[in-house]
């Protein structure tokens, strides 16, 4: 569970960041899930966005990822938010972020 200090750290890296997911009018099915598992992967920080055509609440949908992926939601704004997961693949490498204490 992040705490404020490091949710605040995330959210000013976030902040310069392209969205790098989309997600459209269906439901979180398998392959979004698998798409976000990933980039998260690969990542560990991710802005997303979702189309005004979706059929849920934005918070709700970030809500339902994070669960499938074990990640965390940083931050919904609009119709974007951003997720957090620590990735032992970019530990290994030296490049996983460093969260303040």
């Amino acid at each position: 569970m992040l705490n404020s200090k490091q949710r605040a750290y995330l959210r000013s890296l976030a902040n310069p960041l392209e969205c790098q997911f989309h997600v459209g009018k269906t439901d979180v099915g398998d392959a979004l899930v698998h798409s976000l598992e990933d980039l998260l992967s690969n990542r560990e920080l991710v802005k997303a966005s979702v189309l005004k055509s979706a059929a849920s609440p934005v918070s709700e949908i970030a809500t339902q990822l994070a669960d499938a992926v074990g990640a965390e939601v940083v931050q919904v704004i609009g119709r974007k938010f951003v997720l957090y997961r620590r990735s032992d693949k970019l530990a290994k490498e030296g490049r996983s972020l460093v969260l303040p204490r």
